[in-house]
C-alpha cells in the first residue's frame, strides 16, 4: 500500500470509524514550486471533503482554506469567506498587529520611584511602581522572584533598608477598560479571564485552595492569595473520606464576592483553583510589599493604588527613580503567548498596540482601530473579521479562514517576521498546545499551528509541508457544533495529516 493510499484509508475512518496510522517521517524543503497536477489535487479535495462531509458535523459550520506559499495557488476552501468565531486564533490577528507595529524586538518598561528624601536608610515618602504593561512579572522562568530581588538591591544600594511611606501601583498607563468586549460574566472568576492592566503580578492570578477540616461535617479551610482583592464566602464543608470533592466557584457580576461552594473528603489532598484578581493594580502593590519585607526592607505604610491619571498621588517631578526594569522582548512574549495560548499576553498586547499610536491612547479600541489599518494596507477587507478583544475569549470575535491564511501568508513573506512569527508556534507532536496531537504522523514535528477553543468553537491554523517539501498555509475552522470537541480536534488533524501527505507526483 502507498502512503497516499494509507492516508485516505486514514481519512476514511470518519464515516467507516477505521484507523490507519500514515507513515511519519519529515518533509525536505522545496526550492522551487511543484508543478501543477490536476489529478492529485482532486484527489486532495476527495480526501478532505471526506472529513468536512462527514454525517457527524451535518449541523456544524466549517470554514477552510489551505494555500500553496511556494506556488501561491489555493488548493481548497469550504466556506473560505465565512465570518466564524476563531477564539484564540484571534492571537494570531493580535500578534500580527503588534509586530508590525512594535516589532519584534519591543520590551515592556516597569519603574520604581520614590517620593521623599532618603536618611538614615529611610525613604521619606511613597514607594511608586509604575506599570508600562510587562506580563511577565510571574512565576514563568521564576522571573517575578528575580525582578523583585533586583529592586531590593537597587533600594538597598541607593541607601534604603525603611520605607516611611507607602507602596503604591501606578497603572494609569493603561486605560480603565481591563476586560475585553463580549466576555461572559460567568467565567470572569477564572484566571484565563485575568484583566489587562499596565501592571500585572503573576499574570493577574490569585490561588485558592481548599483543604478539608479535621471531621466530617466541619466547614473546610479557604485560603486565597492576599491582595486578591475577593471577599470569601464560605459554603464548602468536609466530608466523609473516600466520598468526591466537588468544588464550584461563583462570582457575582454586582461585586468582588467569591462564592466557594461544595465538600472535601477528610482524607481528600488540598485543591487548588486560579482566580482572576478583582484589582490587579492593589495587587502588584500588595505582593510587592510582601516581597520588599521578605528581602529585608521594613515598609511601614500600607499598599495602594494611583486611581487614573487625575488622581495621582505626586506629580512626576518630585520623584527619583530608584530602578528601571524592561520585559523580554515580544518574540520571548509571543512564545509563550502562542505555545501555551495566554490569554492575558494577548490583551496586553492590544492595548500597547494602542499606546504606541501618535496621540494615542493604551485601550484595546485604540489597539483594534490600528490594527485595522494595517490589515487595510495588507489587502485584507474590512468585512472579513470583526475583533472585539486580543485574545479570542470574546464571543463578538469573527474572522474569516481566507482572512487567517492572508495574514499567515503575509507574515511568512516578510523577512522581518518570518522567522520570529514561526518560532511562537506550537509544534505538532512536540511542544504547546498540539503537544500531544498528530503524534505517529507525517504533521509531527512538521506542522505549526495554533488552536483555538471555546464552548462549541475549535480552530487549528497554521504552516505544514508536503510530502514534496512545498509549504502550506492553512487554517480551520468549526462553529456549531454539538458533538465532542476531540471529534473535531481530531478531524481537523486529519486534514493536517492529509495536506503533510499530499504530493503532486
Amino acid at each position: 500500500m502507498t502512503v497516499a493510499s494509507a492516508a485516505r484509508r486514514k481519512i476514511a475512518v470518519v464515516t467507516s470509524i477505521i484507523f490507519v496510522t500514515a507513515c511519519a517521517s519529515s518533509a525536505p524543503p522545496v526550492t522551487s514550486p511543484p508543478a501543477p497536477n490536476q489529478r492529485t489535487e482532486r484527489a486532495l479535495k476527495t480526501d478532505l471533503d471526506r472529513i468536512f462531509n462527514a454525517e457527524l458535523t451535518a449541523h456544524a459550520l466549517w470554514g477552510v482554506e489551505v494555500k500553496s506559499l511556494d506556488s501561491g495557488r489555493v488548493l481548497y476552501t469550504r466556506n473560505p469567506r465565512t465570518l466564524m468565531m476563531p477564539a484564540s486564533n484571534m492571537k494570531i490577528v493580535t500578534l500580527a498587529a503588534a509586530a508590525e507595529t512594535l516589532g519584534w524586538d519591543y520590551r515592556f518598561k516597569t519603574t520604581i520611584e520614590g517620593t521623599g528624601a532618603i536618611e538614615d536608610g529611610a525613604l521619606k515618602g511613597d514607594l511608586v511602581v509604575v506599570g508600562g504593561g510587562d506580563p511577565t512579572i510571574n512565576t514563568r522562568d521564576n522571573r517575578a522572584a528575580q525582578v523583585f530581588d533586583e529592586w531590593a538591591a537597587a533600594l538597598k544600594a541607593a541607601g534604603i533598608t525603611r520605607i516611611e511611606g507607602n507602596v503604591i501601583a501606578d497603572a494609569s498607563a493603561f486605560d480603565r477598560h481591563s476586560l475585553g468586549q463580549g466576555w461572559s460574566w460567568d467565567y470572569l472568576q477564572y484566571g484565563y479571564a485575568a484583566p489587562a492592566t499596565a501592571l500585572e503580578y503573576n499574570e493577574n492570578i490569585a490561588t485558592l485552595s481548599v483543604r478539608p477540616g479535621a471531621t466530617p461535617g466541619a466547614d473546610a479551610q479557604i485560603e486565597l492569595t492576599p491582595g486578591a482583592g475577593l471577599t470569601l464566602i464560605h459554603h464548602v464543608v468536609t466530608s466523609e473520606a473516600g466520598s468526591p470533592t466537588r468544588i464550584e466557584i461563583e462570582r457575582p457580576p454586582d461585586g468582588p464576592w467569591l462564592d466557594v461552594i461544595g465538600s472535601i473528603a477528610v482524607d481528600a489532598t488540598p485543591v487548588t483553583r486560579e482566580i482572576a484578581v478583582a484589582n490587579p493594580a492593589l495587587y502588584f502593590a500588595h505582593s510587592l510589599t510582601l516581597a520588599l519585607i521578605e528581602r529585608g526592607i521594613v515598609v511601614r505604610g500600607i499598599p495602594k493604588e494611583v486611581q487614573d491619571r487625575r488622581n495621582v498621588v505626586v506629580s512626576s517631578a518630585a520623584r527619583q527613580v530608584l530602578a528601571t526594569t524592561q520585559s523580554p522582548p515580544l518574540r520571548e512574549i509571543a512564545t509563550t503567548m502562542m505555545k501555551v495560548s495566554q490569554n492575558l499576553y494577548a490583551e496586553t498586547l492590544l492595548r500597547a498596540i494602542g499606546g504606541a499610536q501618535p496621540e494615542g491612547s493604551a485601550s484595546a479600541e485604540e489597539g483594534i482601530a490600528a490594527g485595522s489599518e494595517i490589515f487595510s494596507r495588507w489587502n485584507i477587507p474590512a468585512g472579513s473579521y470583526a475583533q472585539a478583544d486580543g485574545s479570542g475569549l470574546s464571543r463578538y470575535d469573527y474572522v474569516t479562514a481566507g482572512m487567517l491564511v492572508t495574514i499567515l501568508e503575509r507574515l511568512h513573506g516578510d523577512p522581518k517576521h518570518r522567522d520570529a512569527f514561526m518560532a511562537t508556534l506550537p509544534i505538532a507532536g512536540r511542544d504547546g498546545t498540539i503537544s500531544n496531537r498528530m503524534r505517529a504522523t507525517r504533521a509531527e514535528a512538521n506542522a505549526l499551528a495554533k488552536t483555538g477553543s471555546i464552548a462549541n468553537v475549535r480552530a487549528l491554523s497554521g504552516y505544514v509541508r508536503t510530502r514534496d517539501g512545498e509549504l502550506l498555509a492553512f487554517s480551520i475552522l468549526a462553529n456549531n457544533f454539538t458533538i465532542p470537541a476531540a471529534t473535531i480536534n481530531w478531524m481537523a488533524d486529519l486534514a493536517v495529516e492529509a495536506l503533510a501527505n499530499y504530493s503532486t507526483k
